[in-house]
């Protein structure tokens, strides 16, 4: 669990620290900002903008590109294509973000791929692994 154990919220810092991956990004943004003292806390605040606000990108992204050529018969096929990745990619985002929430509830930082080295720098503390 966290070296400090109190909170700016008031919360416990497992419940604050799900609470930053319930709406994604947008929580993360709120605790990121309200969240001063506990170094668990923000760890989970930065890991959701991070993780959830890429994804945000990708999925906007994909939707444009899928949008854009669906233009005759090849882009039908390349726009179902680009939408059945989309579908994939939310499950695997919807299990990755009950994952993450039962971490933190449980008092984890998790360490992700490709995102930790940002979610250290940001957070406030660098972490050992």
């Amino acid at each position: 669990m966290s070296e400090n154990v109190e909170t700016s919220t008031g919360l416990s810092p497992n419940i604050a620290g799900a609470l930053c991956y319930l709406f994604g990004f947008l929580t993360g943004i709120i605790f990121y900002f309200i969240e001063k003292d506990n170094d668990f806390v923000r760890y989970h605040a930065v890991q959701s903008m991070v993780v959830f606000g890429g994804l945000f990108v990708v999925y906007v992204v994909l939707g444009v590109v899928g949008t854009a050529l669906t233009i005759g018969f090849l882009g039908s096929i390349i726009g179902l294509i680009v939408w059945l990745f989309m579908l994939v990619l939310g499950l695997l985002t919807f299990v990755l973000w009950l994952y993450l929430m039962y971490k933190a509830f449980n008092g984890e930082k998790t360490r992700l791929p490709v995102v930790s080295d940002l979610t250290d720098k940001y957070s406030g503390k660098e972490i050992v692994a």
